[in-house]
């Protein structure tokens, strides 16, 4: 199936959709956006993905956007092209004006989302664990808004890819780590997790939230601290969670082994657990 997309509430195929040269977006980054993992056709965490959606908008002062009238969108595109396993990414920029830095007056938003079939590329890695680097964080100062503005994070994933990993974990210049290039990650110390705190300029990742709740309902002690880099030689476990791929175990760290070099107990505990989480929500009407 190929992607569909809405665009300003027209359902069409992504590759004819049309963005005006002059859209903020384009120019300067000026929007905001969110991916929803789609499960046998139904959005998982959905309430959760459209209230940061609409938090982004307001931190970013784009008004006049109907967030019911994008999620009926939504809905409709994903029963148009009967998608299933499937993602649905989202986007609003502030819309279409002259060039000019300042707010432009009395300009309508660009509304797009699309839908497109996922094959689950991250599967096999879940399985083995991957390996990722440490890179410096690059990125501005409002992390915690899903901001179209990812050239850092590019730059890091790129670093990651050309050597053969799957992720990149962000440091800043005094070696505290954030979280990574496109996803939230954990350490295992003495069978407890450590985690970021949310204060620290990071997103605060939907994935993270389903993490936190499972870790409380399999009595995993949660800790949210600042974890340095120098630590990550230390850690029992690592791991990532994001939409894509849910909980995947990171195995190695800039070429080192992290302890046996596989997937730990408490991650693996996380992983099942997530996985029943899943299909508990699908069984319901």
């Amino acid at each position: 199936m190929q992607p569909l997309a809405n665009f300003n509430g027209k359902i069409m195929p992504l590759d004819e959709v049309l963005i005006s040269p002059l859209d903020r977006g384009y120019l300067f980054g000026d929007g905001v956006y969110e991916v929803l993992r789609i499960y046998q056709g139904k959005p998982w965490m959905e309430e959760e993905h459209f209230d940061r959606f609409e938090r982004s908008l307001r931190e970013i002062r784009i008004l006049g956007v109907d967030m019911t009238r994008m999620r009926r969108r939504m809905h409709e595109t994903i029963k148009e092209g009967n998608f299933g396993e499937s993602t649905v990414y989202l986007q609003v920029t502030r819309g279409v004006a002259p060039r000019k830095h300042a707010f432009p007056k009395d300009v309508v938003p660009t509304e797009l989302l699309w839908v497109q079939d996922y094959p689950g590329v991250y599967d096999e890695l879940c399985k083995t664990g991957c390996g990722v680097i440490t890179y410096a964080d690059l990125r501005w100062q409002r992390c915690d808004v899903k901001s179209l503005n990812l050239l850092g994070n590019v730059l890091a994933n790129q670093a990651a890819s050309e050597q053969g990993c799957a992720e990149a974990l962000l440091h800043l210049p005094d070696g505290t780590m954030t979280e990574a290039s496109h996803s939230t990650f954990f350490a295992v110390k003495a069978g407890a997790l450590h985690t970021t705190p949310l204060k620290a300029n990071v997103l605060p990742s939907i994935t993270r939230i389903q993490a936190l709740r499972l870790a409380k309902t399999c009595n995993i002690e949660l800790i949210e601290r600042y974890l340095h880099r120098r630590e990550l030689d230390e850690v029992d476990e690592l791991f990532l969670v994001g939409t894509t791929c849910e909980v995947l175990p990171i195995v190695k760290v800039d070429g080192k082994l992290v302890k046996s070099g596989q997937p730990g107990p408490v991650t693996r505990r996380l992983q099942a657990a997530y996985t029943e989480s899943v299909k508990a929500f699908l069984s319901r009407p």
